[in-house]
């Protein structure tokens, strides 16, 4: 990434200064529109290419640090495009990010400050970062901590989540248990190991098969891989915390951090 990004800055940088060379060589910025373009032809054949290629390599090496200057410029140009893009999809779409009926919820469910956890049953870092929420819920008695299903690694991550999002529905109180559960599981999450300890926990399974087949549930998934896409969220774990999205599995003092921002802001 760090090397497209670095690319795409010399070529900015070699347009730049040819354009700047040009500019000085026949006094460009001083003449009018009208006849600059009358300009255009004498200028192509004065221009000796080899000279503007001499001069712009001379002063790259001579400068080398312009380079990463202009790199730390544009991502960090890039990345506050990314907040602000961002910003107003949370803003536009705080229901399904924060309230959606298919959600589980840990912490306290009436909490003054929300963190969504975009997850994967067979993602590492979300069955490691299982610590981080239980320390923040423990330590934050108004944190409201959203699980949302993103089930993006395998089909078996897909399977596993149409059981998870149906037991939600049947039984919601319990759905705490199970999630640690199939978290836990070491063989990793699949259908079938859903629904086994879907009915360790006393579902009925012919309901929770019947529930499974809720047109409901591939459609609440859509629309979070839509909100995914509209969030730049491509990785589990994700977060979005206050108007915030946070990427990656960076930890409980990260998280930390962004929860003492929001609730600075309330």
């Amino acid at each position: 990434m760090k090397k497209t990004v670095l690319l795409g800055v010399l070529a900015l940088c070699l347009a730049l200064l040819a354009t700047g060379y040009m500019a000085g060589k026949r006094g460009y910025e001083s003449v009018s529109p009208a006849h600059a373009q009358s300009l255009d032809q004498p200028l192509a054949q004065s221009l000796d290419r080899a000279a503007v290629e001499t001069i712009i390599r001379d002063y790259l090496l001579t400068n080398p640090e312009v380079l990463l200057e202009a790199q730390d410029a544009l991502e960090a140009k890039q990345q506050e495009q990314q907040r602000l893009a961002s910003l107003d999809t949370i803003e536009q779409n705080s229901a399904a990010i924060f309230n959606s009926s298919f959600d589980g919820v840990v912490g306290n469910p009436d909490g003054k400050i929300t963190i969504v956890e975009f997850y994967d049953y067979n993602c590492g870092y979300c069955k490691r970062a299982m610590d981080d929420m239980d320390a923040l819920t423990r330590e934050n008695s108004d944190l409201r901590f959203v699980l949302k299903e993103f089930p993006i690694l395998s089909a078996d991550s897909q399977r596993a989540s149409i059981v998870s999002m149906a037991f939600h529905l049947l039984q919601p109180e319990k759905y705490d248990e199970f999630h640690r559960a199939l978290m836990s599981e070491k063989g990793g999450a699949s259908e079938e190991t859903a629904i086994k300890i879907a009915l360790s926990l006393g579902v009925d399974e012919a309901e929770l098969r019947a529930k499974m087949q809720d047109p409901s549930i591939p459609q609440a998934l859509s629309a979070t891989y839509e909100l995914a896409t509209k969030l730049s969220i491509t990785g589990t774990p994700s977060y979005v915390v206050g108007d915030e999205v946070v990427f990656g599995a960076l930890g409980k003092a990260v998280l930390s951090e962004k929860i003492a921002a929001v609730r600075k802001a309330l």
